[in-house]
């Protein structure tokens, strides 16, 4: 895989040369524009695998570009960047499926947790048109428990309603797409502490989802069969 296209869009000349020089020094291509209508241009020229947004732009704001059907609909994954956002702003980007939003002056090292937790997503929209690598079925268990469900789209709460060691499926207020990827946050019903995990949709029903782990540690997968097992008597 070619090293990740990170579009950052950015008025300030000065801090775009900051966010060029980090992403270069991080190993992936940064592309560089000063306003939405440019960035507008870049997603289909440049093709870049996610976005670092400023909400504050000259024209149309960072707000106004996540509300476009055709940023929304090239499910690029975004994450906002300011330092002057308000929290009504923060809260309509997050709305609106920016993914993540982060404040000014951005360090090294947090640029690299993000674009590091951005990669999965981006990697699964670049082969969401592949066929999934095929598996060998784990035992499962129905069982009923919440699960916070992070996509490109959004993020929603759902409801486990099936789980193994290598997956679950979801029953989902709102349809998720075959291929996405997601970050899952839930509590298996045996006591444990929480699991974060990616996952990618492999199957999409009426009202559910079915997901594949695709991060999950050996620990937790060790835990998730012993919990089916337990189910299963």
């Amino acid at each position: 895989m070619s090293a990740m296209r990170i579009l950052v869009v950015e008025d300030d000349e000065r801090l775009a040369e900051i966010f060029r020089d980090f992403i270069a020094e991080l190993g992936y291509q940064p592309i560089v524009v000063g306003s939405a209508e440019a960035a507008l241009e870049a997603l289909t020229s440049a093709r870049p695998d996610t976005i670092l947004l400023d909400v504050r732009l000259p024209g149309m704001s960072g707000v106004e570009f996540l509300s476009l059907p055709v940023v929304r609909d090239s499910e690029v994954p975004i994450v906002v960047v300011s330092g002057v956002a308000t929290e009504m702003e923060a809260r309509a980007c997050l709305k609106l499926g920016a993914l993540d939003f982060i404040r000014k002056p951005v360090t090294l090292e947090r640029l690299g947790q993000v674009l590091a937790y951005l990669g999965p997503f981006a990697l699964s929209r670049q082969q969401r048109t592949e066929r999934p690598p095929e598996r060998r079925p784990a035992a499962r268990a129905a069982v009923k428990f919440g699960v916070r469900i992070a996509a490109s789209n959004g993020t929603l709460d759902g409801t486990c309603i099936e789980i193994s060691s290598t997956g679950m499926k979801v029953r989902v207020s709102r349809r998720l797409r075959a291929g996405q990827a997601a970050k899952l946050e839930f509590t298996p019903p045996d006591g444990g502490v929480p699991i974060d995990v990616l996952a990618l949709v492999v199957r999409v029903e009426a009202d559910s989802a079915a997901l594949w782990f695709l991060d999950l540690m050996a620990h937790d997968s060790d835990r998730l069969d012993a919990l089916v097992a337990r189910l299963q008597r």
